[in-house]
């Protein structure tokens, strides 16, 4: 059985390493804002077990007009979960919440490898590709809801 429901901050930080920051500390899994109660974290569980995670931020980005906006971050699945939809069942449950919370537009900087994930649930890039330091390359993401 699957289930999403919202986790703390903290819970994030063991799908983080071994997804976003492999054979980095755990610290670096700790995101600026994570624990801002604008913020929102969500796990998605499989029988139980937490398999993946993803992240809301009440972040504008000024390149976008709309009034309210909100940036993804920290989406991943377990390696050994993945390409069986739990991506996408995240992407969508975080959509619909925005949408409760009258969101207009959803952004995110997208690696570069994961772009076509992306673009298969319509976000648009936008702009050129460029490196966050210690990361690696990504590319602006987002679909207006």
């Amino acid at each position: 059985m699957t289930l999403i429901k919202e986790i703390a901050s903290q819970e994030t930080f063991i799908i983080r390493q071994r997804v976003l920051r492999k054979g980095k500390p755990i610290e670096s899994c700790n995101f600026e804002g994570d624990n801002l109660d604008t913020t929102h974290h969500f796990g998605l569980f499989e029988n139980k077990n937490l398999t993946g995670i993803i992240s809301l931020f009440t972040t504008s980005n000024p390149i976008f007009e709309e009034k309210k906006q909100w940036q993804i971050r920290g989406m991943a699945v377990l390696e050994e979960h993945q390409k069986k939809g739990f991506g996408e069942a995240l992407v969508s449950y975080c959509e619909t919440y925005c949408i409760s919370q009258n969101v207009q537009l959803i952004w995110f900087n997208a690696r570069t490898e994961a772009v076509s994930f992306y673009k298969k649930m319509r976000y648009q890039p936008i702009g050129k590709p460029f490196d966050i330091k210690n990361v690696g390359e990504h590319l602006l993401m987002f679909k207006k809801i």
